[in-house]
């Protein structure tokens, strides 16, 4: 039985260092978005979150091969829901700003690349990361909005920590013309978005990062337990797309999720409906 036990345990052990150090799956949806120009060219967005730099999992050279793997997919537009960092106590070494923002200022995006804060971006040392992003080029939004071509973009500022201002954030939004999308580190603010809102894109949950063989994990951080936990949501009228990030928090380790990659594809309403 002990035999047993250390063979199990074993195997475990290699299935989530596996999971956690494998390349990022890269999962496709498409979206016909109210809003973009009737007969205009489809649109491609890449949605990572929760990169979680530091040791041993995930220093900035993996994320700099990442980032290739990011730029090999084409992206027209790059959504970052936050957790850029992770300060674990279990982290062998934890990277500064300009080592954490760095490898995303490689990110070739021809409309441009968008962050959110997430709570561990807040935890950490947020005025220093949003720095080294606008330094870069990468825009910051924390309850406000953005065009980038023919999308306005609002970016949620964090709801896990309190510092979301969600009428602020479609107040600014307003102010703008064209198809709208939302950013949020959090997945929980998607029930009280309005449907002039149609697609939110999201992080956090890490789809349970350690999940159970058979699907569902035992905590997602989410508020509606499994409702938002994981992948593509419609409801009501909208969609959700929740990532399953790329780093880790708390432990440095995956098992049964695995990083993950969103390639969101954006048609005109009028070309298809919304599968």
């Amino acid at each position: 039985m002990a035999l047993a036990a250390l063979a199990i345990l074993a195997i475990s052990g290699g299935k989530a260092w596996s999971d956690t150090m494998r390349s990022p799956v890269v999962e496709r949806t498409s979206v016909a978005l109210k809003g973009l120009p009737a007969g205009s060219a489809p649109l491609t967005i890449a949605l990572i979150s929760d990169i979680h730099v530091a040791g041993p999992d995930m220093p900035p050279e993996r994320l700099e091969r990442i980032v290739g793997e990011i730029n090999a997919l084409e992206p027209d537009l790059v959504l970052i829901a936050g957790d850029l960092v992770s300060e674990k106590r279990t982290a062998t070494h934890i990277y500064t700003p300009e080592e954490i923002v760095a490898p995303l200022g490689k990110i070739d995006a021809p409309l441009g690349v968008v962050v959110a804060p997430g709570n561990h971006d807040h935890w950490f040392d947020w005025p220093g990361l949003e720095a080294e992003l606008r330094q870069r080029g990468i825009a910051v939004l924390a309850n406000d909005a953005g065009k980038f071509g023919p999308l306005v973009v609002g970016g949620l500022d964090d709801a896990y920590t309190g510092r979301d201002d969600l009428p602020a954030t479609l107040a600014a939004m307003d102010r703008l013309r064209g198809a709208r999308i939302l950013l949020s580190h959090s997945p929980d603010p998607f029930p009280n978005v309005p449907n002039s809102v149609p697609l939110v894109l999201a992080g956090h949950t890490h789809c349970g990062q350690i999940a159970y063989p058979w699907g569902g994990a035992p905590a997602t951080m989410s508020d509606y337990g499994d409702r938002y936990s994981c992948g593509r949501v419609d409801e009501a009228g909208k969609v959700l797309v929740v990532g399953a990030g790329l780093g880790t928090s708390l432990l440095p380790l995956r098992l049964f999720t695995q990083p993950q990659v969103w390639l969101v594809t954006l048609e005109p309403q009028a070309a298809r409906a919304v599968r």
